[in-house]
């Protein structure tokens, strides 16, 4: 698999573009006309820049405004490709992207527009250029690759053919099973990118909300196996107009653009029943594993644990280090991590098989992660998300025990048991949609609906990722560019929430105070439907309340610690949701105790 980027992908001048995608192990590139004209280097040390870097220059674009114009139109146009022919010369480049024509064209005639492209197709032809003619989404007469490749046909030239956006495609809603019927020879250059579900102008989403493959909504991988299928072997390229990757660290974006298309060719390639040789097969999680709090002095979190109910494990052999358990949920608190603040650091998760998991996550481009360990201590494989935030697998081996190595705890269970529900994550605005993507690519989960939840500072977006049966669930949370990144919290899901909560107000936990007005609420919309008395006792305990048909969902809240809390949720007869409904209260109540 040959890779591409367009420069229009990523922040920094030419050279600074070049040189991340170089690093991040594009092979080649798309120069955008614009990069190259704002650059103070020349054509020729532009490619000479390339050939160190070991970057094809695969596509010059875009040339916009060729066909369905007039005769004299028509006549500036060529002398205007005879210019860009000649600075592709001294690039080095040898295909040209050529859009359908959104602005100038007047003339909806297919004899008219296939007559014009032929011409420049045999004005590009000493040049050694082909010419890939592209069907824009919002083309004045051709918006549609079916009606590109029939104007292809048609001028029957050979150095035209056509490029395939799958924004182009997808956007509109267009079949792409067509593609097939392209032959593979005659498909030069294949442009991908996702995009999520919006109801806007196309322009507009195009230009503003594209998005890497895996973020987004578009079936991609249907898409680019039609484009196999119909014998395209050139490289995958990626063009992605998005405000945010545009002003987002360089190098990063790059790295995080070739994972995109590492995902997209894997699993391509597993719908296919191909074997690409690049990546191994997904390693989906069975559970978490644990979840590690790190902070400078975690002395209060170790109060809140114990008045939850969970059990002192004890210290680590070696290192500052404590674990407390509640049945199988695990919880780590790191005292080497030097933060002030106190923020989740580390998820573990349980796979079939860790290293296969590891070596899978690395070959998408996921860095590793390190962790001293010494002489016979366990090493978990682990990768390093995109906000740093640590995820290590391990598998059932019995030699991969590693609550051996903390002493001096409690043997006995303490009365909370349960496992780790889900762990909720804030982002900031420019890690979002990496992270979305490592969440799918590396990790192997697949996202639920985007919803918006209300919130004190505006709405938040929620992005649920998952296994199919629930046993990890990781809501990604992002708030407006003006608030401040969501505190994360874990969950732990338990047989009886209520009577863990009468316990753990009787053990000192401070929780969360919830309006009066919440409950009045909750009996206005529920109230008819709960058993008898399960009002007053979440008024009095301080619980949350929520319920989807005969399924009930109850959760209370511990106090924020640093950048975490805690959350015990019982779910009742299938409830599968988070309580979105009182995420508001919940929000507010945080707020004002902070």
């Amino acid at each position: 698999m040959r890779t591409s980027i367009a420069t229009v992908c990523l922040s920094g001048d030419l050279v600074q573009k070049l040189r991340a995608c170089a690093d991040a192990g594009f092979d080649g590139v798309e120069i955008m006309d614009a990069d190259l004209i704002a650059a103070d280097e020349s054509p020729e040390e532009i490619r000479a820049l390339c050939d160190r870097l070991r970057l094809t220059i695969d596509l010059f674009q875009p040339f916009r405004d060729v066909e369905g114009v007039a005769p004299d139109v028509f006549e500036r146009t060529l002398r205007r490709a005879e210019s860009k022919f000649a600075v592709m010369r001294r690039l080095g480049a040898t295909t040209m992207l050529v859009c359908s024509n959104a602005g100038t064209a007047t003339d909806g005639d297919d004899a008219t527009a296939a007559r014009q492209l032929g011409a420049l197709a045999d004005a590009a032809a000493p040049h050694g250029i082909r010419i890939a003619y592209e069907a824009l989404a919002w083309g004045r007469f051709v918006n549609d690759y079916r009606h590109a490749w029939r104007l292809v046909e048609l001028a029957d030239r050979p150095n035209l053919g056509t490029c395939l956006d799958s924004f182009h495609i997808l956007s509109r809603g267009h079949d792409p099973a067509e593609i097939e019927d392209i032959p593979g020879e005659k498909i030069y250059f294949l442009q991908l990118a996702d995009a999520p579900s919006l109801d806007m102008d196309v322009l507009s989403w195009s230009r503003h909300h594209r998005l890497f493959p895996g973020e987004g909504s578009f079936a991609l991988v249907d898409f680019l196996g039609h484009v196999w299928r119909a014998g395209y072997d050139g490289p995958l390229s990626l063009e992605v107009f998005n405000d945010t990757f545009r002003q987002t660290d360089v190098s990063r974006t790059a790295a995080h653009a070739r994972r995109s298309l590492a995902w997209l060719a894997d699993r391509t390639a597993a719908q296919l029943g191909w074997d690409d040789g690049q990546v191994g097969g997904a390693q989906v999680p069975t559970g978490f594993d644990f979840v590690e709090v790190g902070g400078a002095a975690l002395d209060d979190v170790d109060q809140a644990l114990g008045q939850l109910g969970f059990t002192f494990r004890g210290r680590h052999r070696s290192k500052p280090v404590r674990l407390w358990t509640a049945g199988d949920a695990r919880i780590i608190l790191n005292e080497q991590v030097r933060d002030q603040t106190t923020r989740v650091t580390g998820v573990g998760l349980t796979v079939p098989d860790a290293d296969a998991a590891a070596e899978r996550a690395f070959a998408l481009g996921a860095p590793q992660a390190y962790r001293r360990t010494y002489t016979g201590e366990q090493v978990l494989r682990a990768a390093a998300s995109p906000d740093g935030t640590e995820v290590y697998w391990n598998d059932p081996s019995p030699e991969k025990d590693w609550e051996s190595e903390f002493i001096g705890g409690e043997d006995r269970p303490g009365p909370l048991r349960g496992v780790v529900d889900h762990v909720n994550i804030g982002y900031p605005w420019h890690e979002f949609e990496e992270a979305l993507l490592f969440a799918g690519s590396a990790l192997a989960l697949t996202p639920e609906p985007v919803s918006e939840v209300p919130g004190p500072m505006g709405l938040l977006r929620s992005q649920v990722m998952r296994t199919a049966d629930g046993s990890v669930r990781l809501p990604m949370n992002l708030a407006p560019p003006t608030a401040p990144v969501p505190w994360r919290h874990i969950a732990i899901r338990c047989a009886d929430v209520l009577d863990a909560a009468r316990r753990a107000r009787s053990a000192g936990l401070p929780l969360l105070q919830v309006p009066d007005n919440y409950y009045d609420d909750i009996d206005a919309q529920f109230g008819d439907l709960m058993e008898p008395g399960l009002l007053d006792e979440l008024r009095e305990n301080h619980l949350f309340y929520d319920r989807d048909g005969d399924a009930e969902f109850i959760h209370l809240y511990s106090q924020v610690h640093g950048s975490v809390f805690f959350e015990l949720v019982e779910r009742r007869r299938g409830y599968d949701g988070y309580g979105a409904a009182s995420a508001p209260v919940r929000m507010a109540a945080q707020r004002r105790s902070a």
